[in-house]
């Protein structure tokens, strides 16, 4: 485990080598770049500290990239690579997808699909060719996160069975990427209001310095760190429980941030030239990723009330 200063640097430094390639080229390969600063050996290596860099790196640059199919592939003991697509659950979903789900913008060029059905209890892992598969692309608020909705069919000799902890790991650990990457997000449309309120002025005055200004930042600077203690809870305390608080409050937390800031950007905050909309639409779709938080919040309240039993999540 590395420690949280050289966690600090290899985030920057992966951050930096994203931005480096879309400057360049719009439309840069996004995982080669991870993959030339070594993803998938950190990956393997330290996946808990991988999570953390590169999806807080993602989510930073609003890069679109494939890392959720090596993450789910590698927890699952599969072998990641650029040509193995990972059906993913429904939007709002985090049980097993089975023969509909969706798939990252991987899929449109892989040449096998991971696939996983059945309960969450008793899951069947199947990988099929991507000839096979239904698919179409989500015109959803971003489109360029390149999602997918993917159809497929799965024959009885095709599946195999897959023990219930390798799925209840997986979606833990996407949970907890989707949430680094809203995290991610989230603080650069915090620093895009708060850098916009130090240059607008309004009588004279900075508009920095007024009180309803300054309330909707400190706001959503209490929103973002909530979740980063959430997330740091969820990384020192893994399990399902820590791994699903995180995800729920990275949605309250994308919501939040994006309505104060918006507020403090006004009427350049809507503009197509300004880069707040597109962290906005990226972390409302990724939001829906291995449950909304709505969807979390109401599982975890119906399974309160049946076992009537609140778990320790953290130990303090």
């Amino acid at each position: 485990m590395i420690d949280a200063a050289e966690r600090h640097s290899m985030e920057q430094t992966v951050r930096r080598a994203i931005e480096d390639a879309i400057a360049s080229d719009t439309n840069a390969d996004v995982d080669a770049v991870l993959t030339k600063v070594g993803w998938l050996e950190l990956l393997r290596d330290e996946p808990d500290d991988a999570i953390g860099v590169v999806f807080t790196a993602l989510g930073a640059t609003n890069a679109t990239a494939s890392a959720l199919d090596d993450l789910i592939a590698t927890t699952l003991a599969r072998q990641p690579r650029a040509s193995l697509a990972v059906v993913l659950p429904r939007f709002s979903a985090w049980d097993p997808p089975g023969a509909e789900g969706l798939a990252t913008a991987r899929v449109a060029s892989a040449h096998e699909l991971l696939v996983v059905g059945g309960t969450a209890s008793e899951p069947w892992v199947a990988t099929l060719p991507s000839r096979s598969a239904e698919m179409t692309a989500v015109h959803g608020v971003d489109r360029e996160a390149g999602l997918r909705t993917v159809r497929v069919r799965v024959g009885a000799s095709d599946a195999a069975r897959l023990d219930s902890a390798a799925w209840s790991s997986a979606i833990a650990r996407a949970q907890r990427a989707i949430a680094h990457q809203i995290a991610g997000a989230s603080r650069v449309m915090l620093d895009l209001a708060r850098r916009h309120s130090l240059e607008r002025t309004q009588f004279g005055r900075p508009i920095a310095r007024l009180q309803a200004v300054r309330h909707r930042l400190a706001d959503a600077l209490v929103a973002v760190e909530s979740l980063d203690a959430a997330l740091v809870a969820a990384r020192e305390q893994p399990h399902a429980d820590t791994a699903a608080l995180a995800k729920a409050i990275a949605g309250r937390t994308a919501h939040t941030v994006a309505r104060h800031c918006q507020q403090v950007l006004a009427g350049i905050g809507f503009t197509s030239e300004h880069p707040f909309h597109r962290f906005l639409k990226r972390t409302l779709a990724l939001e829906g990723l291995f449950g909304s938080a709505d969807e979390i919040v109401r599982h975890v309240g119906r399974r309160l009330l049946a076992e009537r039993c609140a778990p320790t999540l953290i130990e303090l």
